[in-house]
């Protein structure tokens, strides 16, 4: 008897990503998101996708020992801009000997999760002015992107800045790329907070995007200073992988407050 052989079928990258919601994607054309199992004919790769949330996602303390001791003395010489535009330097955003503050680096002014984070942080902000905590949310792009969601959200623009060069995400060692914003199990967490996004994209619009397209690929984070001193931190894993803030009230409550 003759042995027949089978081709096997074309091979497939099997990935435990979620398809993004066409929310999340924003470029040029307003292309909605790619369908799963779609080619990508750059790479001439079948990608096949999971749609299903995962059950479980690892919980992970966010650790300062990551970053030198110095950290608050080099993040202070970065410059960024005021919502109007002014230049100011990090060490003058907050008290830099006994001082308190939460910086909250949103990934662009133009993501609808930072939208959904931006008016978190306004809710809170009575809690933080209680506790003498300063709030500062810093967003990529330039400052009349800035001024954009300010305007529409709304915002305080006082607690607002823009770091169009992605300065301070850099030193601070933000995740950044392709992956992370569009494919990483940790962005799971937006769907169970559908709602409250949905609400605070009411009068979003795109043209709060950066012009620089490569930066919708930045991930966030939030720390907390007291002075120079970094005393908790937390590095977005993925897409609207935000830090609790009722965590971050907490971390903050813990601090004497001169």
């Amino acid at each position: 008897m003759a042995l027949r052989i089978t081709p096997a079928p074309p091979q497939t990258l099997q990935t435990t990503a979620l398809r993004p919601p066409s929310l999340l994607l924003v470029n040029n054309s307003h292309a909605p998101a790619p369908p799963p199992n779609s080619t990508n004919p750059k790479f001439g790769l079948t990608i096949r996708t999971n749609t299903r949330t995962p059950r479980r996602l690892l919980a992970r303390a966010s650790s300062t020992s990551e970053f030198v001791p110095n950290i608050g003395d080099i993040l202070g010489d970065i410059s960024i801009f005021k919502a109007s535009g002014d230049p100011v330097f990090f060490k003058h955003l907050w008290d830099q000997n006994q001082g308190v503050a939460v910086v909250a680096l949103l990934r662009h002014f133009g993501c609808p999760c930072c939208w959904e984070l931006a008016s978190a942080l306004k809710e809170a902000k009575p809690k933080f002015d209680t506790a003498g905590v300063k709030l500062v949310a810093i967003g990529v792009g330039t400052p009349n992107k800035a001024r954009i969601l300010a305007d529409r959200l709304p915002f305080p623009v006082d607690c607002l800045y823009a770091d169009p060069d992605r300065k301070a995400y850099d030193v601070l060692g933000l995740y950044y790329g392709l992956g992370r914003t569009f494919f990483n199990p940790a962005s799971a967490k937006v769907f169970s907070r559908f709602e409250s996004l949905q609400k605070a994209v009411k009068n979003y619009t795109i043209e709060a995007t950066p012009d620089d397209r490569s930066s919708v690929l930045q991930q966030g984070g939030m720390f907390v200073f007291k002075g120079k001193q970094l005393l908790h931190a937390w590095k977005d894993e993925g897409t609207g992988d935000h830090a609790s803030l009722d965590d971050i009230l907490g971390v903050c409550c813990k601090v004497p407050v001169a």
